[in-house]
């Protein structure tokens, strides 16, 4: 908390942010204003309430000190930013963002609330260090719901690639150690955040439906197409990380195609061993590099699921019952800072039990 002290105007909210984190640490069965209130030895929510709402503090601020603290203690050149996206299903239509919309979380279109989000991962570690609520075209244009939601007027309607390419530049103009992006077939198919990638450099492995098309010297082709013709010798068997069961070995061919800019650009194919289902990733990367670092950063995509849910099981990442768009945003910084807290704390915890 002396990480984020400078973001708070008074030493009243300085408190009641403590408060309110450590109540997110509880193991409460349920975390809301009303049990972190109780949690922390108030007589009501409304302190709670009142930090969430009106309180005088910089969540963006606290957001850059997370980052910092983050990258402080799990910075690593080699790391990986991934983006993705979760949906919480709500109730109404007053609450900042909630629209019928497809949410992977219920696996179909709900009445749902559904966030971008950029996880660090890297070598030591990974955790979530950025944030960015989905704002629907229903609410950008809609003056009266923005209202009552308290939607600042700067906030226009973006898509979720620009949320992420958004977050991406935010993190690497503070300096944040990063070599790789990955992210799922939203952002695959988006050019803006590839061509943004490759103006900075930053390599990328990212998901594209297996219509994707790639320019090769055969012409333009679609991704299916394009591996339909690679060789049986092509395939190599690697693994994409260790899961909870071991390893997660895939079936992987590589093929290189053609780009209008300068680098390395790759259709990446993974096949499924036993259903041989394949998925497709179109790849980037400054310099050339061997085809395991490629499946490696196609595998890491998956911390940011594991982050979700240890975010939402151990820290109430998705308990907010708040309505309005400062409220999210500043239950959300917290929640993600109660994270980045269990996270490194584990983490520290590991490396003395290995020194012991």
């Amino acid at each position: 908390m002396a990480q984020v002290a400078g973001r708070f105007g008074r030493v009243e909210p300085r408190r009641r942010a403590r408060a309110f984190v450590l109540g997110l640490l509880a193991g409460l069965p349920r975390a809301n204003c009303w049990t972190i209130a109780e949690q922390a030895g108030d007589a009501s929510p409304g302190g709670m309430q009142h930090l969430l709402s009106r309180a005088c503090w910089d969540a963006d601020g606290v957001r850059d000190d997370l980052r910092d603290y983050v990258t402080g203690q799990l910075g690593d050149p080699a790391a990986v930013l991934v983006v993705d996206e979760t949906g919480d299903v709500k109730k109404g239509r007053c609450t900042a963002g909630v629209a019928r919309q497809y949410t992977g979380t219920a696996g179909r279109v709900e009445n749902a609330q559904v966030a971008v989000y950029l996880t660090y991962a890297a070598p030591g570690g990974h955790t979530l260090i950025d944030r960015e609520l989905y704002l629907p075209r229903c609410w950008a244009g809609d003056p009266g719901r923005r209202r009552v939601a308290g939607i600042p007027a700067q906030v226009k309607f973006a898509t979720k690639p620009a949320l992420a390419r958004r977050m991406i530049a935010r993190a690497l103009d503070a300096g944040t150690p990063a070599r790789w992006a990955t992210g799922d077939e939203v952002y695959g198919a988006d050019p803006g955040l590839r061509a943004e990638l490759e103006k900075r450099q930053l390599g990328y492995v990212l998901a594209v439906a297996r219509s994707h098309r790639f320019l090769t010297a055969a012409g333009v082709l679609r991704a299916d197409a394009l591996a339909a013709r690679l060789p049986p010798r092509a395939w190599q068997r690697l693994s994409a990380g260790a899961g909870a069961h071991g390893h997660r070995y895939y079936d992987w061919a590589w093929t290189a195609t053609q780009a209008t800019g300068p680098g390395w650009h790759w259709l990446l194919v993974r096949r499924n061993r036993h259903t041989r289902e394949l998925a497709y990733y179109r790849c980037y990367a400054p310099h050339h590099v061997p085809l395991a670092v490629l499946v490696h950063v196609a595998g890491i995509r998956w911390s940011t699921e594991e982050n979700f849910q240890a975010g939402k099981g151990l820290a109430g990442l998705d308990e907010h019952q708040v309505r309005t768009w400062t409220s999210w945003h500043r239950w959300v910084t917290l929640a993600m800072l109660a994270l980045a807290f269990l996270t490194i704390a584990a983490l520290t915890e590991h490396a003395q039990l290995l020194t012991a």
